[in-house]
């Protein structure tokens, strides 16, 4: 286990959050009049609180995490557009946030999987899992309820 593991885990793990925090902002601003655009301002919010949390622990250990999301993620937002310009919809919008959802939870369990982080960080990335799990239940509930109907 060393300090820069950590800073390491955690810094990847911020720009993830972030890429989820603009995919929410940006669901938010474009989803149409069933009402979810207050979940995605919601879930928003709950992620800018896990960035921050995963940005005070990589500072703690002397770390300088970034405010950025990645590249990726924003051509993610651009095919989202696509779909959602091709009549896919709210319905499109939120496959694609579910996807980006499975992805975010796959990193947090990896993270908290890796024997190389210390179990203080662990601890910290553990707490921020529970939020990422419960949006991540929420968007899955929300697209069986919207597949069910169609």
């Amino acid at each position: 286990m060393s300090i820069n593991t950590d800073i390491s885990k955690l810094d990847d793990l911020i720009v993830t959050v972030i890429d989820s925090v603009k995919g929410y902002d940006h669901a938010a601003d474009h989803a149409d009049a069933g009402g979810y655009a207050d979940l995605f301002t919601s879930l928003a919010a709950e992620r800018r609180q896990v960035v921050t949390v995963l940005q005070d622990q990589s500072r703690a250990l002397g770390g300088t995490p970034g405010d950025f999301g990645s590249a990726a993620a924003t051509l993610h937002r651009g095919f989202e557009d696509l779909r959602r310009a091709l009549g896919g919809g709210d319905e499109a919008i939120i496959k694609e946030i579910e996807r980006g959802e499975n992805y975010l939870q796959e990193e947090f369990e990896r993270a908290i999987g890796d024997d190389a982080v210390s179990p203080e960080t662990c601890v910290i990335i553990e707490r921020c899992y529970v939020a990422v799990q419960r949006g991540h239940d929420e968007v899955r509930q929300l697209k069986h309820r919207l597949t069910a109907v169609s």
